[in-house]
């Protein structure tokens, strides 16, 4: 008996778009304060990717976090184009997060200080990564 009533279709109903609320960190004081949303959420996300070494923490997935330590004793020619490269990779994980450009790098003895600009659904930002080389 073949069942009659019911079909199949291949349309996707009100597909919307997830909300980018999350709760809000007070790093001085260690604790939740609240709720964010919008940019602030996106630069909360961006910093917690930059100071998660990808791999190090198995609560998160294979593709959170930077992969910056194994760079120490590097080349700093090498080093500047692996951490754009890194630090790009890293940050587009991001759904919303559309594009990170403008590097501008500065190394000092075993310091890099590298400066770009996150470019999100909500807006652009400044950001900056300083680790030791």
């Amino acid at each position: 008996m073949i069942p009659q009533g019911a079909r199949l279709t291949d349309t996707v109903e009100n597909e919307s778009t997830e909300t980018s609320v999350t709760y809000k960190l007070d790093w001085t004081n260690k604790r939740i304060v609240g709720k964010t949303d919008s940019l602030d959420a996106v630069k909360q996300a961006v910093f917690k990717i930059l100071q998660t070494e990808r791999y190090d923490f198995f609560i998160y997935s294979a593709d959170y976090g930077a992969e910056l330590q194994d760079l120490v004793g590097e080349a700093p020619t090498f080093v500047r184009s692996e951490m754009e490269r890194r630090i790009r990779e890293a940050i587009m994980q991001d759904e919303r997060v559309s594009g990170v450009t403008d590097f501008q790098f500065d190394v000092a003895d075993d310091l890099a200080s590298i400066r770009f600009t996150v470019v999100s659904v909500f807006g652009s930002f400044g950001e900056e990564v300083v680790e030791r080389v």
